[in-house]
């Protein structure tokens, strides 16, 4: 199997020079996750200012937000993506993580919060209603 090959000019938008791009990444020198955004070619880390993207996200204006956000430079993006990929990852360096962190997620009407608690209740209750229902 090859190699996942992920570089700036093929995951970021045309318009990367001018967007405010929000990510997560995971920061093995702090052990957990920050919020980054991308400025220069460089990720910084503007967790201080929003700990999750929940927060940026809820705030009246998340572009102009984050604009505005301080922070610290974490690490290029390409070197970042470069240790994305599990295979060959470098666990003392910063990898992609999902944007996602507590926001509730929906597709086609569905929550797919609701639908992770009725799997994760279904697996514990191995097909018992009456265990379901405890649960």
């Amino acid at each position: 199997m090859s190699r996942l090959s992920l570089t700036p000019e093929r995951t970021l938008p045309q318009d990367a020079l001018t967007a405010a791009l929000l990510g997560r990444i995971w920061r093995p020198d702090v052990a957990g996750p920050a919020i980054v955004t991308l400025r220069e070619g460089m990720l910084v880390d503007v967790t201080r200012a929003f700990p999750t993207s929940r927060d940026l996200c809820e705030t009246p204006d998340p572009a102009a937000a984050l604009r505005a956000a301080p922070g610290e430079p974490v690490a290029t993006l390409a070197d970042i993506l470069a240790n994305t990929p599990v295979d060959g990852r470098d666990p003392a360096r910063p990898w992609l993580l999902s944007p996602l962190d507590l926001q509730v997620v929906k597709a086609a009407g569905v929550t797919f919060a609701v639908s992770m608690l009725e799997r994760v209740i279904e697996e514990k209750a191995r097909g018992n209603p009456a265990a379901a229902a405890t649960i």
